[in-house]
């Protein structure tokens, strides 16, 4: 049994990203269709395949025609061309009526837009057989009005390189190019689980001191969110025997080998607290944090006889000590490697004065707007509804007992979301 660690929020958020980067080493490959690949990190670079657009096309609807035959005299009408199908190439002293995106035929090497032509509308298909004629100007640049081949992007260069996560524009350039599937990084695959004899599932009935769980959806969406695999088995109870069994069930229950164990609540001084009293004798060091809310931490590679070792961390059991532990430890660990956005920082005015308990960075929840931070819930680490109303944290470090109102401050901006 390891004694208790008393850590600054560095340090913890450094022991954290080790555990984190030692799991989530070597997490495989998966190749998925494009529909399924949103939010994936891709795994290796990729090269053009063809180029884009694969033929000369035309930027607006016009005529196509060669710049050389341009002058004081009307041009003969040929057969209009179309986006999609093949166009012969142009007869010398003729126009051709092209649509936005058809091919360019060969011979021409500018459009002029219909809106510049006399007459400027196309002839139907009877007076383009009867000789129809058409007044262009006499005078304009080759290739105006023509995308040529290759102009977005050429066959072999470098498309998206490996980590890149595939968001929209992405994958609408991967289908673009003509590439159907995509090899991905396999989502780390994580084992979310809840302790409490007092948390009942959402939508069950409550009995005299029961509180539903919010942290297994609360922590499950904001991991899914960031890109992980989540599997989760509700709430374990509190006695030692149970939770052990439970547990280990779990763990042979998945399709493949978790990355991490994810545990809130069971950790802090209580006489009830199940996952500090087992765990700590099974490879996992519990403490606390200079943290207010979130103190009470837990870490290290879960050695449970019978299964392999697993990473595991522990969080706080009230909801925001838990969320705030994901956003200060969990989520910057996990940023690298699945390539999250980082979080935004923006310097914002205080609405109102800030007092702040010495010795701890205090966590405060608020909303930023327009360049100011308005607090919501105080240091309270139970209040969800101020917590699902707030888009930013702010960080009030040890030493600071008070900000006045018009202080300066950094908005750490979180909201929903990866």
């Amino acid at each position: 049994m390891t004694s208790p660690f008393r850590r600054s929020v560095a340090e913890h958020r450094a022991g954290i990203k080790d555990i984190v980067d030692t799991a989530f080493t070597n997490p495989g490959t998966e190749t998925l269709v494009l529909d399924r690949a949103l939010g994936r990190t891709l795994a290796a670079p990729l090269t053009a395949p063809r180029f884009l657009p694969p033929w000369d096309n035309s930027q607006m609807d016009g005529y196509a025609v060669n710049t050389a035959d341009l002058g004081s005299e009307p041009l003969r009408v040929v057969a209009p061309i179309a986006a999609g199908v093949g166009a012969p190439a142009l007869e010398p002293g003729t126009a051709a009526p092209i649509m936005t995106g058809a091919p360019v035929p060969g011979g021409a090497n500018t459009v002029i837009p219909i809106e510049a032509a006399n007459p400027n509308t196309f002839p139907s298909t009877a007076e383009t057989t009867s000789g129809f004629r058409v007044r262009l100007p006499a005078m304009a640049e080759p290739g105006t009005y023509i995308r040529t081949i290759g102009s977005d992007i050429a066959a072999g260069d470098p498309v998206l390189g490996a980590g890149t996560l595939l968001g929209p524009t992405s994958l609408g350039l991967l289908a673009g190019l003509g590439i159907g599937e995509v090899t991905v990084l396999r989502r780390p695959e994580v084992l979310l689980l809840s302790t409490g004899d007092e948390l009942v599932a959402p939508g069950g009935e409550l009995a005299p001191g029961q509180i539903h769980d919010a942290n297994t959806t609360l922590l499950a969406t904001a991991l899914e969110a960031a890109g992980c695999a989540v599997s989760t088995v509700g709430v374990l109870d509190d006695s030692p025997e149970s939770f052990v069994a439970s547990l280990g069930h779990a763990l042979e229950a998945g399709e493949r080998a978790y990355s991490l164990v994810l545990s809130s609540g069971g950790i802090s001084q209580g006489a009830f607290d199940v996952v500090k009293e087992v765990l700590i004798n099974h490879g996992i060091e519990f403490g606390s944090v200079a943290m207010q809310p979130g103190g009470p931490q837990g870490a290290g590679t879960l050695g449970l006889p019978g299964h392999a070792p697993v990473a595991f961390i522990a969080f706080p059991g009230n909801p925001v000590s838990a969320y705030v532990s994901y956003e200060m430890f969990l989520r910057p660990a996990l940023a690298e490697i699945l390539s999250l956005p980082e979080r935004q920082q923006l310097t914002a005015r205080l609405t109102e004065e800030v007092t702040s308990m010495p010795g701890k960075l205090q966590v405060r929840r608020g909303t930023y707007s327009n360049g100011t931070f308005t607090p919501l819930g105080g240091a309270s680490s139970h209040l969800l509804a101020a917590l699902a109303a707030s888009n930013s944290f702010i960080l009030i470090n040890e030493d600071t007992t008070a900000l006045p109102a018009g202080s300066d401050v950094q908005a750490l901006i979180i909201g929903d979301g990866s």
